[in-house]
């Protein structure tokens, strides 16, 4: 356009971010996009840079209000910094007593200048860093300028071990918690996000000590109560921040989820035999006094059977198997110690019950607690975009230990409406999953509301959504797909009757019921040849396949 030093003007974005165009960005300029004349970068960042050192405070209020606005642009960020405009920043925070609107343009310049990452956090001086804490730990003082300096902490935290010391030990858990206490929601935001950067910046301990002194101070219930059932909508920030507090507390298991059972430890073997002793002490401690050591260790073995462990003689064995290691032991012994009466209705109905017909409850444990490890996503880093935190998550301390609680009950509610086995036990668990996954997806606000819902989808139902879904499914199918499978399926039908036919001419043995319920008795049947006839009789025990002619009934 032949416009005179035309080195001082540029083309900038009128809507927006208001981005300057540059030779690296001008192949991204779309159709209908609105651009205006405006000073070059350079020149900008001069002007600016003598503004914010003006004696005049609405000069120099206006200038950081525009610096803090253009330094969202990379190009000006560059040419600002290299005019060692940051120094003139920190002189105004260090020096500076305004805690107001002049101040908040400052900060917020210097955040935006922060983000290009032309500068290091860890090159901030002392005297910066020790200002912005006083600004989080002041009482009155501006809501935005205290947004801001959490947002500057939040960004130190993560970049050097120096800065999370110091900003662990000048910012206090009290003084987050105080922040989080407030109605201010943004406040609230950056509070959290504080909060979520120095647990994960911290060591496993570190972790593990402010996660015990914020479970001291009830932060679930307050989270529960003011957060996620608060008037305002949950934002994805938060549901973000959320979702990785639930994460960092439930991997506090992930240490007993990886350690097997140590058969030496006292300490572990007492919580063993305490898990025997709460289900069959009063039974049997009192004639077990009289007994010889190895009688009694006879009788300890029958009852750890009895419990459902697979070695029963040394039932360590079956928590040697890590993950789910010592957090299944962890999860029996509470749910024996906090609900004792569900506790000794579970183990004594079931061994009473025939053997193969009996729901073992230390194997079904062990097996749970790796399944709700599973799904929970236990041991496994944080997503840096997940927001999928469950609410009921936040209404109870114990929350793990609670949920296996409920489902190791759903465990035998289910094994009894599939009438199950032994043999049955991996499908009898696959429901189960089944059954917590699909509770879990409807986001129940309590461990109570979750509790009801997981029972009331019973086995029935499993099915019946199972065949919904298939039918769903087959009516997407493509019609090539449909025709090729109405043209196989006589085939197929066929080869299922004959399969059928052969299963029936090989037999199967069976336990004869008697008057008393007792299956003392065994008797086989099988198709004769022809297919016309079923044969049966008594058979011997070892006897597994006999021949037609020996089977006199028909």
């Amino acid at each position: 356009w032949s416009l005179p030093n035309a080195e001082r003007y540029a083309l900038q974005y009128a809507d927006g971010r208001q981005t300057y165009i540059t030779e690296s960005n001008r192949g991204e300029i779309k159709n209908g996009s609105i651009l205006r004349l405006t000073t070059s970068p350079d020149q900008e960042a001069e002007r600016l840079y003598s503004g914010i050192q003006s004696n005049n405070s609405d000069v120099k209020t206006d200038s950081l209000k525009k610096l803090a606005s253009l330094s969202q642009d990379v190009t000006f960020a560059q040419e600002f910094i290299n005019r060692n405009g940051l120094k003139q920043i920190f002189y105004i925070v260090e020096e500076g007593n305004d805690t107001g609107e002049m101040l908040a343009h400052t900060l917020k310049a210097f955040m935006e200048l922060m983000e290009h990452d032309f500068v290091s956090w860890e090159t901030l001086s002392a005297a910066f860093i020790k200002k912005i804490v006083s600004y989080v730990n002041m009482n009155v003082v501006d809501a935005s300028v205290q947004q801001l300096s959490l947002s500057i902490l939040e960004n130190m935290v993560p970049t050097s071990r120096l800065l999370f010391e110091l900003v662990r030990k000048e910012v206090t858990l009290d003084r987050l918690l105080t922040h989080l206490q407030v109605t201010n929601a943004q406040l609230q935001l950056k509070a959290m996000a504080l909060l979520i950067a120095l647990l994960l910046a911290a060591t496993d301990a570190e972790r593990r000590d402010m996660m015990d002194y914020l479970r001291e101070k009830n932060i679930r219930q307050f989270i529960h109560k003011n957060i996620i059932h608060s008037s305002e909508p949950l934002g994805d920030e938060m549901a973000h921040y959320l979702y990785v507090l639930q994460s960092v507390s439930l991997n506090l298991c992930e240490r007993r989820m990886r350690t097997s059972m140590d058969p030496y430890s006292q300490e572990q073997r007492e919580l063993l035999q305490s898990l025997r002793q709460t289900a069959f002490e009063s039974e049997s401690e009192a004639s077990a006094s009289n007994f010889s050591t190895e009688r009694r260790r006879s009788l300890c073995a029958k009852e750890f059977r009895k419990l459902g462990f697979m070695n029963n003689s040394n039932p360590a064995e079956d928590l040697r198997r890590a993950p789910p290691g010592l957090l299944a032991l962890d999860n029996m012994v509470y749910f024996s110690r906090h609900t004792p009466n569900a506790y000794s209705r579970f183990v004594l109905e079931n061994s009473s019950r025939e053997d193969k017909h009996e729901c073992p409850f230390a194997r079904s444990s062990i097996q749970l607690t790796l399944i709700l490890c599973e799904i929970l996503h236990v041991g496994e880093p944080c997503s840096e975009t997940a927001q999928a935190f469950y609410p009921m998550f936040f209404g109870q301390d114990h929350f793990f230990e609670e949920l296996f609680c409920i489902c190791i009950q759903l465990v035998n509610k289910t094994w009894k409406e599939m009438r199950a086995t032994q043999e049955d036990f991996d499908k009898v668990l696959q429901v189960v999953r089944e059954q917590i996954t699909r509770t879990l997806s409807l986001k129940p606000t309590s461990l109570e509301l979750f509790k009801t819902r997981v029972n009331a989808l019973n086995y029935s139902e499993i099915l019946k959504l199972r065949q919904t879904e298939r039918l769903h499914q087959e009516e997407t199918l493509a019609v090539p797909v449909l025709e090729l499978r109405e043209r196989l399926k006589p085939e197929l039908l066929e080869l299922i009757r004959q399969q059928r036919l052969l299963h029936l001419c090989e037999g199967t043995l069976f336990r004869k019921i008697s008057s008393r319920r007792r299956q003392d008795k065994l008797w086989y049947c099988r198709l004769s040849p022809n297919h016309k006839v079923l044969h049966y009789g008594d058979v011997e025990e070892g006897v597994h396949s006999p021949p037609i002619e020996s089977l006199p009934e028909k």
